[in-house]
């Protein structure tokens, strides 16, 4: 009963915070880019499944597990902002099953975009033996073992969770990842800090090693010497975009650290978790899509081919 009455109190004081800055009008630019990208995302999403080529290379399935992964991610916290912004109130095992998915939807992103700079590494090092090593079939299961890595801790914090609440009937006013994750905070200080800190030292270890190896390996061949040669604009652009996906990430590490510091004022903790999850969080999926999506020739052709059939097939059925 007492971990009920906590979290009555922590989400009615945030409750109060929200309303007195008119904070839920941030549902307006969460909704404007969450809906440009599910837009874009199923479009490029058609154009690798009904693409037989596409679907065999392994760069392009890393690039659809992502563009999967943001558009669960985008859903449920879409699904979210709009709850909460309406006063919604939502059973408790809800929002925490919510919780779960979302962190494993945001946590699989990040290890796939990893693993994209990976295999660019692997296809430039080893382009003889590079199908040999990852042919589709071993994707398929690295994706496999990908969500199940993102899922194995939030849905095990979960199920932790569950056994030792006394009460699963309570409803909350506010649903949010920062609150459920940081009301388990409470009882595994160290373990949420040491998995986010963890996972995102791979990450960033992982691709700062292959891109100081990519131009080790390129730069005898003259790619990086002319100013804007598209290499370096390559670089940059994606360079941004993973500083899109992982800063975020560390933002809402700095939200734990801060959610039970008496010293940190509630309106400045409010005020953080909602430009991160409403504005930061979505931007890196909103350029997803279009830094990643059609730089690639092979899937703007094959958009440009799809929309020429659905043209002709309108002719035709028009005459």
């Amino acid at each position: 009963m007492t971990s009920s009455i906590h979290i009555a109190n922590i989400t009615q004081d945030w409750v109060e915070s929200v309303r007195r800055w008119h904070l839920e009008l941030f549902f307006i630019p969460t909704t404007v880019i969450t809906l440009a990208t599910l837009v874009a995302n199923p479009v490029l999403l058609a154009c690798i499944f009904l693409s037989r080529a596409l679907r065999q290379e392994t760069r392009y399935l890393l690039l659809a597990n992502t563009l999967t992964a943001d558009m669960l991610f985008l859903i449920l916290n879409l699904t979210t902002v709009i709850c909460n912004a309406v006063g919604a109130q939502i059973p408790w095992l809800v929002c925490e099953l919510v919780t779960a998915v979302t962190v494993t939807a945001y946590c699989c992103a990040i290890l796939t975009v990893t693993l994209m700079v990976v295999d660019t590494y692997a296809a430039v090092r080893w382009p003889l033996h590079y199908h040999d090593i990852l042919p589709p079939a071993r994707t398929h299961r690295i994706l496999v073992g990908v969500w199940v890595v993102a899922a194995v801790y939030p849905f095990t914090l979960l199920i932790m969770m569950e056994a030792e609440r006394e009460s699963h009937h309570e409803n909350v006013a506010v649903c949010l990842v920062l609150i459920s994750l940081g009301f388990i905070q409470l009882k595994n200080t160290v373990g949420i800090h040491t998995y986010f800190f963890v996972a995102a030292l791979i990450c960033a270890t992982l691709i700062f090693y292959c891109y100081i190896r990519l131009y080790m390996v390129t730069k005898t061949h003259g790619i990086w010497q002319r100013r804007f040669s598209r290499a370096r604009v390559t670089l940059l652009a994606h360079g941004v975009l993973l500083l899109l996906y992982f800063a975020p990430g560390f933002v809402f590490t700095l939200e734990l650290f801060f959610f039970h510091r008496k010293d940190i004022s509630q309106d400045v903790r409010v005020w953080v978790s909602t430009v991160n999850m409403c504005v930061f969080m979505l931007l890196p999926r909103a350029f997803a899509p279009y830094l990643y999506g059609l730089r690639y020739r092979e899937i703007s052709d094959t958009l440009m081919q799809l929309l020429h059939q659905h043209r002709r097939l309108s002719q035709i059925t028009v005459s």
